[in-house]
């Protein structure tokens, strides 16, 4: 019979290890646990398709400031999907889309 640890077990165990241990498991989870580390896109996005993002979020998508941004919308370069109130939302697959264009 095997015993699963809770997280706050892990981690109360975890801090009972001597620095040098906890230092080669990180670098042994580090090494092992992430070898993939080239995901698509889907992977680390795909939650987001239908969550419209905010203008902030949408800039850090991006990767432009909020200035840059609305200057690009102001432009008639990119559209909000919609608005709430004064904010303006944004779908990740539009920007996506906008971003492949600006490669």
């Amino acid at each position: 019979m095997s015993h699963a640890l809770t997280a706050q077990d892990l981690f109360s165990e975890m801090k009972r290890m001597p620095t040098t241990e906890r230092v080669k498991f990180f670098s042994l989870l580090t090494t092992s646990a992430f070898r993939d580390d080239d995901f698509t896109h889907d992977q680390v996005f795909g939650h987001l398709k239908r969550e419209p993002l905010s203008a902030a979020e949408a800039a850090e998508y991006l990767e432009v400031s909020l200035p840059t941004l609305r200057r690009h919308v102001q432009a008639g370069q990119l559209r909000p999907s919609h608005t709430v109130g004064r904010n303006q939302m944004f779908l990740a697959e539009d920007l996506r889309a906008y971003k492949r264009t600006r490669q």
